[in-house]
């Protein structure tokens, strides 16, 4: 009890210490206040004394209750319950069936299978062989979490022994190139796709209260895609090289994969009906932007997925974690949402913007990119990065002249998922490889530090002159 004694001090201590202080020139008592409470939450999700949606419920109503929010109760509570009308958090909830889905089909491992029976014979093919497996996952896995540390891990967790590579002493044969490969593999794959991360959907929904812009699948895709693609080209030979295994090649691992296929069986009726619906959700969503909201498609295929025994009403009902989300989502967007309508953000973008008065707008934006990115050390949530940081960057961007608002909105979002590649508690997989015994603590600290150094050059470097390039022309 000592030990978490501190969990649950820091925040409400946070927040009255903030309270207590007098209000900046230029911000009424009202925002400060909210500011305090919204202070308070954001160390609650990152300390986690209670579960992190239950965090974010009791802040909400704690805002509501002090009247922060509204100028009448009636206000306060519609205010306070806006977050669950929200259709991106329900795309979110809506793609956690789809993970489900996948689960419960055993389409997830067929895949994850296939890639290494193919790819498998040496240890670069077997690096690939998870890359491309994360890779195909990810537009239908809003979860990294899920993707890596619930269908991926549980496959690669059984390659290390074939090679006579353990935790300890023979970590380094095999067992550590390919766990560090699975989750940095996965931090990549998250910034892809803009449904392979729930804080991706977050972030365009905050992006699009703070900017104005809309930010559809296909062009959150295509604005990655050169710094995406590349880096899931380089990514496995680049770990060779930095973190080799001591064993280059040898046919086990695709014998397993074979067999364990074998025992698979042929493919089901329900592996080929979720596959069909995964492919029509996808072109739903690229296809019908403008003509249909995603949500709707989301809405749609889950329903098929009742009526087709996919899933059950029962497996919806059961997914916690899907429900536990759109709780922790809602609260997530109505709190970001009310620092902006106490006029917060606004105050603090006018101060940003004075202080970064007689730089170049690029060299704000590569600057500020830069501090979202390194700030997430003190982070173990990118919800909670998303929620706290990605709004006042977005204000102080948008507040200095000639800034390119929505190059810098796509980058800003785009390092959200690499950047959970820093450190052991950075993302949900991160706990889970660094606990399989294979990555050391030093290890982990230093190939965090060594590739997000080089994710974050890569977004840099590739990201800014072609987006620049593409929203000039």
């Amino acid at each position: 009890m000592k030990a978490s004694l501190p969990r649950f001090i820091v925040p409400p201590v946070l927040g009255a210490v903030i309270a207590l202080i007098p209000a900046p020139r230029g911000l009424d008592h009202g925002a400060w206040y909210y500011f305090a409470v919204f202070s308070s939450v954001i160390a609650g999700l990152i300390l986690e004394p209670i579960p992190a949606a239950a965090v974010g419920f009791i802040g909400v109503f704690l805002i509501a209750v002090l009247g922060l929010a509204g100028s009448s109760a009636a206000d306060s509570i519609r205010w306070a319950l806006t977050g669950f009308s929200n259709t991106t958090v329900w795309l979110i909830f809506g793609a956690f069936m789809f993970a489900l889905g996948y689960e419960k089909t055993g389409l997830g491992r067929r895949l994850g299978l296939m890639f290494v029976r193919t790819l498998g014979r040496s240890s670069l093919g077997l690096g690939y062989a998870i890359t491309f497996a994360d890779l195909v996952l990810a537009p239908f896995t809003p979860s990294n979490t899920a993707r890596s540390g619930g269908t991926i891990y549980p496959i690669i967790r059984n390659l290390p022994e074939l090679y006579g590579s353990s935790p300890g002493e023979t970590a380094r044969k095999m067992g550590s190139f390919i766990m560090w490969t699975a989750f940095a593999a996965t931090c990549v794959t998250s910034s892809m796709f803009v449904t392979a991360l729930a804080p991706n959907l977050l972030a365009l929904e905050l992006v699009q209260k703070t900017t104005g812009f809309r930010i559809g699948w296909s062009e959150w895709f295509l604005g990655f895609l050169p710094v995406g693609g590349t880096l899931i080209l380089i990514l496995p030979y680049l770990i060779y090289r930095i973190y080799p295994p001591g064993i280059k090649s040898g046919p086990e691992v695709p014998n397993w994969a074979a067999e364990e296929l074998v025992k698979l069986g042929r493919i089901s009726r329900r592996e080929l009906t979720m596959a069909f619906l995964a492919v029509l959700a996808l072109s739903g969503w690229i296809f019908g932007a403008g003509r249909i909201d995603p949500t709707t498609v989301a809405g749609v295929v889950i329903s098929l997925m009742m009526l087709g025994g996919v899933i059950g009403w029962e497996d919806v009902l059961g997914n916690r974690q899907a429900w536990n989300v759109l709780v922790w989502f809602a609260t997530l967007v109505t709190l970001a949402d009310g620092l902006s309508n106490v006029g917060f953000v606004a105050w603090f973008a006018e101060g940003a913007a004075a202080g970064l008065a007689g730089m170049s707008p690029v060299a704000v934006m590569v600057l500020l990119i830069a501090v979202f990115f390194g700030v997430h050390y003190l982070f173990a949530s990118l919800t909670a990065h998303a929620a706290a940081v990605l709004p006042v960057m977005l204000a102080a961007g948008a507040a200095v002249p000639g800034m390119p608002a929505k190059v810098f909105a796509l980058l800003l979002c785009y390092a959200l998922g690499i950047m959970g590649v820093i450190t052991p508690y950075a993302t949900g997989p991160a706990p889970v490889y660094f606990g399989s015994g294979y990555l050391s603590r030093r290890d982990f600290w230093a190939l965090g530090l060594i590739f997000g150094a080089v994710f974050l050059l890569a977004l840099l470097v590739l990201g800014v002159p072609y987006l620049l390039a593409t929203y000039r022309s």
